[in-house]
């Protein structure tokens, strides 16, 4: 799998858990059972100018899509298509990351970091909806640099 070769090579370390298919971040609480870490909802946005934004959040708040717009100088977002995520990140619905910007080889989207996620051990689907790795918050920022991806972490 090219994103665990990756994490390797970066030397990041991870934990992984294989499970069912989940779909949403109510139907994933049973994997905060199987390995530690804080909960991620992981929204795929765009707004008018067609510019694309991986939202990171915990998985216990609500996105205020308005507000994440005007605080970043990012304009009215909306939700990406299930066409566009597929073809710029390779990911499905349910299976929405920030590690899907391996895909991304055109640089296309800005990664959108809640900041009350510092310092914590996310967890997050490895592209696939059947499994989660637990990541530094820390490490996923130099996974996002070291694939030359743009990122914002928001108040």
């Amino acid at each position: 799998m090219e994103l665990e070769q990756i994490l390797n090579e970066l030397k990041i370390e991870y934990e992984k858990a294989e499970h069912e298919a989940v779909l949403t971040c109510e139907q994933a609480e049973f994997v905060k059972g199987l390995i530690k870490g804080q909960g991620c909802k992981n929204l795929f946005l765009k707004n008018s100018k067609k510019e694309y934004f991986l939202y990171v959040l915990p998985d216990d708040q609500k996105a205020d899509l308005k507000k994440l717009g005007k605080d970043n100088g990012l304009g009215h977002l909306s939700f990406g298509g299930e066409q566009e995520l597929s073809d710029i990140l390779g990911l499905k619905p349910g299976g929405v990351t920030p590690l899907g910007i391996i895909n991304d080889k055109e640089n296309k989207v800005v990664i959108l970091l809640d900041g009350r996620l510092k310092g914590k051990t996310l967890l997050l689907h490895p592209n696939v909806n059947t499994a989660t790795v637990s990541i530094a918050f820390d490490d996923l920022i130099r996974l996002i640099e070291h694939e030359k991806h743009r990122y914002i972490i928001t108040a």
